[in-house]
């Protein structure tokens, strides 16, 4: 009998966080030495009011769980506000099949006029699967022109993995790249099974040992706001912040915006960046006539 995708998902990320938990952090003795980290699965039935089998046939993708007994599982394994959004965005699918969403999505005229017109900060527009839509000139400075990438190796997770300039420019690459996968996890939740994300998943698994290790842990985050630090080839160390914002004709597109604190160096540097972009574009369209 083959077990519904939705519901294998949902087993695999429970075991994955059961894992993480200690008997001390939900409130139980240690007891004896363990042969592997985390939870036993007859003490979360246990917190969870339920039987041992009952839990194990959620954990195997064999038993669709009610919302209440969820968030009983959810409170036990101390999930966050991500994981418990993760979680049930799993569950729903159970009950309603999202269509796969097929053509790259588009950014319309209005967003990529906005993008051009911050000359002053780097900005660029990300999609599912963390597919690279939109960027404005100097985002290209700070990265690159996405442009000389075909559509379908731009890709942002993809992009981490398999070119040393990312790796070069992220001073903080690894807490980066797990990010960016937790992201690509909470993504896929909204359409499993979906053949463009299996395809990107199956090849960086393969050629990538870290992706493997890190896909397989499951851990999910929404997209929301941080700071990074980076090391520029031409205006050096940059500490910047990143804020995320919904395109109101397409909540699946994601307008990331970075910016440095006033009258700071990086703040200074991104202008400096913005001038050297201006002159190379200058330059270019020079030779080009």
């Amino acid at each position: 009998m083959n077990r519904n995708p939705h519901l294998n998902e949902l087993g695999e990320f429970l075991k994955a966080r059961r894992a993480e938990r200690n008997p001390s952090d939900v409130g139980l003795r240690g007891g004896q030495r363990r042969r592997v980290p985390g939870l036993r699965r007859e003490e979360v039935a246990l917190l969870a009011a339920i039987s041992t089998e009952y839990y194990a046939r959620i954990e195997q993708g064999r038993l669709q769980a009610s919302a209440p007994l969820l968030n009983e599982i959810a409170q036990v394994l101390r999930l966050n506000d991500d994981q418990r959004t993760y979680l049930f965005e799993l569950a729903a699918k159970e009950n309603v099949r999202p269509s796969i969403p097929g053509d790259r999505q588009r950014v319309d005229t209005q967003l990529q006029r906005m993008l051009d017109d911050l000359t002053a900060t780097p900005a660029f527009v990300i999609g599912r699967r963390t597919d690279i839509l939109a960027w404005n000139q100097l985002a290209a400075a700070l990265w690159t022109d996405f442009a000389r990438y075909p559509e379908q190796e731009r890709v942002f997770v993809r992009l981490l993995f398999t070119e040393p300039w990312m790796r070069e420019l992220y001073a903080d690459w690894e807490e980066v790249t797990r990010l960016a996968i937790a992201q690509l996890r909470m993504e896929s939740a909204r359409y499993p099974g979906d053949p463009r994300l299996t395809a990107l998943v199956d090849e960086l698994s393969a050629r990538d040992e870290q992706f493997r290790q890190w896909w397989t842990e499951h851990d999910v985050a929404m997209r929301g706001k941080g700071t990074k630090k980076l090391r520029h080839p031409v205006i050096g160390e940059l500490t910047l912040d990143w804020d995320t914002l919904t395109c109101a004709t397409d909540p699946e597109q994601n307008i990331i915006v970075w910016t440095a604190a006033p009258g700071s160096p990086s703040h200074d540097a991104l202008r400096l960046l913005a001038s050297w972009a201006a002159d190379s574009k200058r330059t270019a369209s020079d030779t080009n006539a």
